[in-house]
């Protein structure tokens, strides 16, 4: 479900915008002077110097190759290929540079750098962390370290980094953005709490803002609150994706189940294919007791995407009224396929088998019932994260 194209575009432009310094390029002299005939370090920094960086990436490869045991010639030839945006390429030639000398400067924040550009979030990690350990006061390395921690879905290391980043930053409301955006997959929301609302200061009109304010209310349990939020993002936005849906999950909560289907079917004539809105109306039908409807609305959602909970939690629930053990239990062990974490599928189950007569598979669903102490993500961050954190307001 991730973008995560549209992802990688929004850090590597964070990261432009955010950068202060070039590359830097290790130019040691080599310990031998080439012969006549092959290309010298000179050669290389003059031609990159005169913007000729295909022909500076074959001098340095030439000089590379009459002496491979140069550690500085490679990161040169690093940064050259770098400039040239071919970055798997000056990813080998940094490694070579740091496998002849570990110690060489610039060169593993070089490496991340590139890596990051490629969207190779955890080996840029890898190098930055190292690069960080060096030179600690490196913020350029500090902040590329968190950018590639939220790319690679680490958010609580991401806030690590960003934080102190973006509280000498108060300005960059890109920057503050992504660190609230890590704050609340961490489910840390005192800090994207916080960090929204500053947001929304700078902003008022801003229905993203509005929306994670939301989400983070919901998260500390204020779900009140956090439906107020998504109200003032409907009233400006209200043909934006998923901000229907969201308020209506909020209301569903809530037991407002009435208000809660509203929002669904407003959701479904922006988009007719949003499977989750179907599968909540289906679930308020079954609530209802509309077994029918509710098995029409269920089925229709699981037709369109896969691996929703609800819906087969529901589905097993009726299959269950009607006697239906087969069904029910198909349903019962899809549920508990998409996330095995969580009680509520393995509990039903535990019961389907006792009906059943099965007691030694009830007992063992029981038990594992017991073991499991993670709870269901009842919060609407969890219902509509599906896609990438938007950037802009």
């Amino acid at each position: 479900m991730k973008n995560r194209t549209a992802e990688f575009v929004l850090l590597t432009l964070l990261w432009t915008v955010l950068s202060t310094a070039q590359t830097s390029t290790a130019q040691t002299s080599t310990a031998e002077t080439p012969s006549a005939h092959t290309s010298t370090p000179a050669d290389a920094i003059a031609l990159e110097q005169q913007g000729k960086l295909p022909e500076a990436a074959q001098a340095w490869q030439a000089v590379t190759a009459h002496n491979p045991s140069d550690a500085a010639a490679f990161a040169s030839l690093g940064v050259v290929l770098s400039r040239q945006q071919k970055y798997p390429e000056a990813a080998s030639a940094y490694r070579k540079a740091l496998a002849l000398n570990p110690k060489l400067p610039g060169v593993q924040l070089n490496l991340g750098l590139a890596e990051f550009k490629e969207g190779h979030f955890e080996a840029a990690a890898a190098a930055l962390q190292v690069a960080l350990a060096a030179d600690p006061s490196n913020s350029q390395a500090s902040i590329l370290l968190g950018l590639s921690y939220y790319g690679w879905q680490h958010f609580a290391d991401a806030v690590k980094y960003l934080e102190p980043a973006a509280k000498s930053d108060p300005g960059n409301m890109e920057l503050h953005r992504m660190l609230a955006q890590s704050c609340l997959s961490a489910k840390n929301y005192p800090c994207a709490l916080e960090e929204f609302r500053q947001i929304q200061e700078q902003n008022p009109d801003s229905a993203q803002a509005h929306v994670l304010t939301g989400e983070a209310l919901d998260g500390l349990g204020k779900t009140s609150e956090a439906i107020a939020e998504f109200e003032a993002a409907v009233k400006i936005a209200p043909n934006q994706p998923n901000l229907h849906f969201g308020l209506g999950y909020l209301y569903w909560k809530s037991q407002q189940y009435d208000a809660a289907r509203q929002e669904f079917e407003r959701e479904l004539a922006l988009d007719p294919n949003h499977a989750q809105a179907m599968a909540y109306i289906g679930d308020i039908e079954w609530k209802s007791n509309h077994a029918e409807a509710a098995l029409l609305w269920l089925k229709r959602a699981d037709g369109v995407e896969k691996d929703l909970r609800i819906v087969y939690l529901d589905l097993a629930a009726i299959y269950m009224q009607q006697k239906d053990y087969k069904n029910a239990q198909t349903a019962l062990l899809q549920a508990v396929a998409v996330d095995p974490a969580l009680p509520d599928a393995h509990y039903q189950l535990g019961r389907l088998y006792f009906t059943l007569g099965k007691t030694a598979d009830a007992e063992k669903e029981f038990r594992k019932v017991r073991e499991l102490h993670d709870q269901a993500d009842e919060s609407v961050a969890g219902k509509i994260s599906a896609a990438p954190p938007a950037l802009n307001p």
